[in-house]
C-alpha cells in the first residue's frame, strides 16, 4: 500500500495511504536516519508489515509518533507504533477526549461496533512545541476546528506542512461531525497556513498534496485572499 515517496529538498517523506477511508501516512526522515511518523492509520496487517519493512530496510530510528488529530483513522496504528518502538503517540490536548473513545466515533462515522485498542498518550504538541528529529525541526500550528485539537507540523527550513484533515486540494476538512467548527477552522487555517510562503507544500490526510500557492488560488474558501 506505499503509495510515493519524495524527496522533499533534505527530508525524505515516504507516504503510506491506509486503512478503510484511505488514510494519508507518513514517515518523515532526513540524511541522520532519524525519522518520526505521523499520523499512523495502519490497521491491517499488510500495511502494518509495509510500514516496519520500509523503517527497517532505510535503517530509520524513529524518534516521535506525532498526530494531527484524534479521529480514528489517524490513529488505528498507534498501537502498532507503540508495541513496535516504543513511541506513546504526541497529540493535542483538546483532542484527548477524541483518542479515548475510537470506538464510539467508529460507531458513529461507519455504523460498526469495534473495539479499538490505543496505547497511552505522551507529550502533549501546541502552539510553541517544537519536535525535534536529526538536523530538522517541526513547529506546531495551531488549526482547530475539524477538531478540537487540530495541529499542523510545518518545517519552514524546507517548506512543507503536514495538515491532517484541516486542509485539503481545494477543500477544507469537514466540521459537521461532533466538535467541528467550520468559523474557527477558516480563521485559523487564514491565520497559521494561508500567512505561509506560498511555494509552501502542503501534505494533507487525505488525497493528493498541493501547496499554499495553489490552495491561494484555487481553493474556494481562500480565493478572495489572493
Amino acid at each position: 500500500r506505499c503509495y510515493f515517496n519524495q524527496r522533499q529538498a533534505m527530508l525524505n517523506v515516504q507516504l503510506f495511504v491506509v486503512n478503510m477511508i484511505r488514510e494519508n501516512c507518513y514517515v518523515v526522515s532526513d540524511e541522520t536516519d532519524e525519522a518520526v511518523i505521523i499520523d499512523c492509520g495502519a490497521i491491517f496487517q499488510e500495511e502494518c508489515d509495509c510500514i516496519k519493512e520500509y523503517i527497517a530496510e532505510k535503517h530509520l530510528l524513529l524518534k516521535h509518533s506525532l498526530c494531527t488529530h484524534g479521529h480514528f483513522d489517524h490513529v488505528f496504528g498507534t498501537k502498532f507504533i507503540y508495541d513496535t518502538y516504543g513511541l506513546k503517540p504526541e497529540l493535542n490536548a483538546a483532542d484527548v477526549r477524541l483518542y479515548n473513545n475510537c470506538g464510539e466515533q467508529l460507531r458513529l462515522f461507519l455504523g460498526k461496533e469495534h473495539e479499538i485498542e490505543t496505547p497511552p498518550h505522551g507529550d502533549y504538541v501546541a502552539e510553541g512545541t517544537v519536535v525535534k528529529f536529526g538536523s530538522h525541526t517541526f513547529s506546531v500550528l495551531p488549526t482547530p476546528g475539524h477538531t478540537p485539537g487540530g495541529v499542523s507540523f510545518y518545517c519552514e527550513k524546507e517548506k512543507v506542512v503536514f495538515t491532517g484533515d484541516s486542509i485539503f486540494r481545494h477543500s477544507i476538512g469537514r466540521t459537521d461531525f461532533p466538535y467541528g467548527d467550520e468559523e474557527l477552522l477558516l480563521c485559523k487555517l487564514k491565520e497559521n497556513i494561508m500567512t505561509l510562503p506560498e511555494d509552501t507544500k502542503i501534505l494533507p490526510g487525505h488525497g493528493h498534496p498541493t501547496s499554499v500557492g495553489e490552495e491561494k488560488r484555487e481553493n474556494p474558501f481562500f480565493t478572495t485572499m489572493h
